[in-house]
């Protein structure tokens, strides 16, 4: 484990199309916090013109196995056959060694994972949407998805739902503005010691 003892860490989770990583990006640029996003590793291959370092520490499986036996990692999960994520130890010590918080968007098992591994230096944050039938309506917005793929993402979403009590917090995202400026609040009272998570 990093063994900085100051660190802390932020983890945001939800079913796909919640709207994470639109207030993960609006915290990074807006909360006036010293956050630093944690990069995650994966087998996966680059989409568009994402780079290694930066989107994703991009590694074959061969390579990832091989962290995963040396204990490289905080946590990992197989998502799909062969499509492996993960938080690199390493990750967690860069951002700690200068001074930052740890802020992660991860799916809803990296974040329980992330949360036990952590204990009280993570605050995790469980994004729900108001409801499954507007979760549907906006991956269906997203035109991405065929109706076979959309009813895999809302079969997962109905069990990632379930383990919000899992989560610190729960942050309704019906409202997204609203949502930002809550995640915002959340985060600042968290690296302040203010927050109460109870």
């Amino acid at each position: 484990m990093p063994s900085k003892s100051e660190g802390k860490a932020i983890i945001f989770s939800a079913p796909s199309g919640a709207g994470k990583t639109t207030i993960v990006r609006h915290l990074l640029e807006n909360s006036g916090l010293s956050l630093g996003f944690s990069v995650s590793a994966t087998t996966r291959e680059p989409r568009g013109n994402e780079k290694d370092g930066v989107d994703y520490h991009f590694k074959s499986i061969a390579a990832f196995q091989a962290s995963i036996a040396n204990q490289e990692l905080v946590e990992w999960e197989e998502v799909y056959p062969d499509k492996y994520y993960g938080t690199l130890k390493s990750e967690l010590e860069r951002l700690w060694s200068q001074g930052k918080t740890a802020l992660f968007d991860v799916d809803v098992v990296g974040g329980m994972e992330l949360r036990a591994a952590l204990g009280p230096k993570a605050l995790s944050v469980f994004v729900q949407p108001p409801s499954m039938e507007i979760l549907r309506e906006r991956l269906e917005r997203r035109g991405t998805e065929s109706e076979e793929r959309l009813r895999e993402r809302m079969d997962k979403a109905s069990w990632e739902w379930k383990q919000s009590v899992h989560f610190d917090k729960v942050l309704i995202n019906d409202d997204l503005k609203e949502a930002c400026k809550e995640a915002v609040e959340m985060a600042v009272g968290h690296v302040t010691g203010s927050l109460k998570t109870s």
